[in-house]
């Protein structure tokens, strides 16, 4: 079966940037001792809460821009240096799990409701995550594209709750070495897709102002 380039980039990008298996380690770690369906109840309602707010930003995030006169290959730039900046975080960190400071790990462990702070966000729809649903939603240029996109969050977001559900088994799989291995290799594939991103930023720019340019001259 034949997969579009555009598709198969699309779900890298989003796979990376939610981190599902790092979304189940810290998942794992935050609901210790709490009982199992309280914690699938956990695990849906943070994945619900994070695909709203992933598919509000992927399908209005470019009509915001619009209003506040930001342009695309600025928001690209931009959404690349922070793409870039989470994907060094990734590959250079020490080891363990990192989407979450200590301080919002301290508040999750307090008594209260952890679905919506931290688990939807900012460790499902973290800044990266939504970045990148609006930089994806806005290089596509036909509506079956567009669909790709949100097929793909939907994807990651299944994912992402299979992994909570499977959390303990998945850390015991995996183990410290194993969860390193993979953030370090979601790092440096995050690492080439934001300096793509920033690459079409720049070359978007460039285009535009020398199309202005002709016209002026002329």
């Amino acid at each position: 079966m034949h997969v579009a380039p555009s598709v198969l980039s699309s779900f890298v990008t989003l796979l990376v940037t939610i981190g599902p298996v790092e979304t189940a380690a810290i998942f794992a770690s935050l609901t210790a001792g709490i009982h199992r369906c309280e914690r699938q109840s956990l695990a849906s309602r943070s994945t619900a809460i994070a695909g709203f707010v992933l598919l509000l930003f992927a399908i209005g995030g470019n009509v915001v821009l619009r209003l506040l006169h930001i342009t695309l290959p600025a928001f690209r730039v931009a959404g690349g240096v922070l793409l870039f900046l989470q994907a060094l975080s990734l590959t250079f960190s020490g080891p363990g799990l990192s989407s979450i400071s200590q301080g919002e790990r301290d508040d999750a462990e307090r008594a209260g409701d952890i679905a919506v702070f931290p688990l939807a966000f900012p460790l499902i729809a973290s800044p990266g995550s939504l970045s990148a649903a609006v930089l994806l939603m806005g290089r596509t240029e036909r509506w079956i594209e567009s669909a790709g996109v949100v097929a793909m969050i939907i994807v990651c977001l299944g994912l992402t709750y299979a992994a909570m559900r499977a959390a303990d088994r998945l850390v015991g799989r995996l183990g410290t070495t194993g969860a390193d291995v993979v953030r370090r290799i979601s790092g440096v594939l995050l690492a080439g897709l934001a300096v793509q991103f920033i690459f079409d930023g720049l070359s978007a720019r460039l285009l535009s102002s020398a199309a202005l340019g002709a016209v002026t001259g002329s």
